[in-house]
């Protein structure tokens, strides 16, 4: 993982997710990605917090958007790891929350992992 992808994958994801844009977002993932949230708990019942793909992602995302429809994101910081990318930043309400993404061909995201404050 390099400086210069690491800082444009966090702009440019940042940025998807305020323009409110589910198909620049969804551009980021592989057909196939897994992406674990407890939000995914919340919102769709999914017992395991897991969803499979973009269609089960863009259903559960579509109804954040919904749900949230003021969403925006503010990047407060980009980690790099081996073959992987951890963006720190404000979401919903001022909430802090930290998103793994894990990579793999043509640098698409095959992994996501969202981690959210608790103390909110």
């Amino acid at each position: 993982m390099n400086k210069a992808f690491a800082e444009q994958f966090a702009t440019d994801w940042i940025d998807s997710w305020n323009s409110h844009d589910l198909a620049r977002v969804l551009s980021h993932y592989a057909d196939d990605f897994e992406m674990s949230s407890p939000m995914i708990r919340q919102l769709v019942g999914e017992p395991s917090g897991i969803l499979r793909g973009k269609a089960a992602v863009r259903a559960y995302w579509s109804k954040a958007l919904e749900l949230i429809p003021d969403l925006h994101f503010e990047l407060i910081s980009v980690l790099a790891g081996v073959t992987s990318v951890t963006l720190y930043y404000k979401g919903a309400h001022d909430r802090l929350a930290a998103e793994v993404f894990h990579f793999g061909a043509e640098d698409k995201v095959i992994r996501a992992f969202a981690h959210y404050d608790l103390s909110t």
